[in-house]
């Protein structure tokens, strides 16, 4: 099985209608559907906002269906260099930008426990993603470092002291803590977000205007890439 979480309900939905023989559970208050999709047995689920949310629907899908790859999917703001609003950014790995421990005397973005900054994804998947994304997308496809946090970024000078610290190419809300969960559980993952806006001082107006089509972009990078993925997993 592969599992699937968005944080929000246009990251998913387009996944759900497209499920056959679906079955739903509620676990921890998250909606979790399962079936084939494309003939790929898969689990999806919409986690809401923020790491802790995220966090608590990425165990509860490891433990209840056992994926063989989780993959979250949504949209984000991009912050890397010539990243622009319709682009697809895949991570090579995930970074907490919010988690620092540093007057201690560690690296911004430490994991206490995993002694990592940088969570990495799982190679193979991220490249068949990214390579798929180039015949099917029309706008850039990129592969670098996700930034998350619980902070919705409108902030021209926060993004780029993210983007500089952790030499990142987009941020979000969800990744990042998904990612640890995955690593935690030696659970193979990846993020996949399309670009909804550059998380600068006109966020506020482009997240809202973009963020359906930026997620119906990676809904249907997904849709199509899921066979290729199972082949692999």
């Amino acid at each position: 099985m592969i599992g699937i979480i968005g944080a929000m309900e246009i990251e998913i939905s387009g996944l759900r209608e497209q499920m056959e023989n679906r079955q739903t559970e509620h676990i921890s208050g998250i909606r979790f559907d399962w079936g084939t999709i494309h003939g790929v047995l898969c689990a999806v689920a919409v986690c809401g906002p923020g790491k802790v949310n995220a966090a608590v629907c990425a165990q509860a899908m490891i433990m209840r269906f056992h994926p063989r790859l989780l993959i979250n999917s949504g949209v984000a703001g991009g912050i890397g260099k010539d990243v622009q609003i319709g682009d697809v950014v895949i991570a090579t790995a995930v970074v907490q930008h919010d988690m620092d421990t540093s007057p201690l005397g560690d690296p911004v973005g430490l994991i206490s426990g995993l002694n990592l900054v940088e969570i990495p994804a799982e190679e193979r998947a991220s490249q068949i993603l990214a390579d798929h994304a180039q015949k099917i997308y029309q706008g850039g496809v990129f592969r670098g470092i996700i930034a998350t946090g619980d902070q919705f970024m409108a902030d021209r000078n926060k993004i780029a002291a993210i983007a500089e610290q952790f030499h990142a190419m987009a941020c979000e809300m969800e990744g990042g803590s998904i990612g640890q969960v995955c690593y935690m559980n030696k659970t193979p993952f990846t993020v996949l977000r399309a670009i909804s806006d550059n998380g600068n001082d006109d966020a506020v107006l482009d997240y809202p205007k973009f963020a359906k089509e930026a997620a119906d972009r990676s809904i249907a990078l997904l849709s199509e890439t899921l066979p290729l993925l199972d082949q692999e997993f």
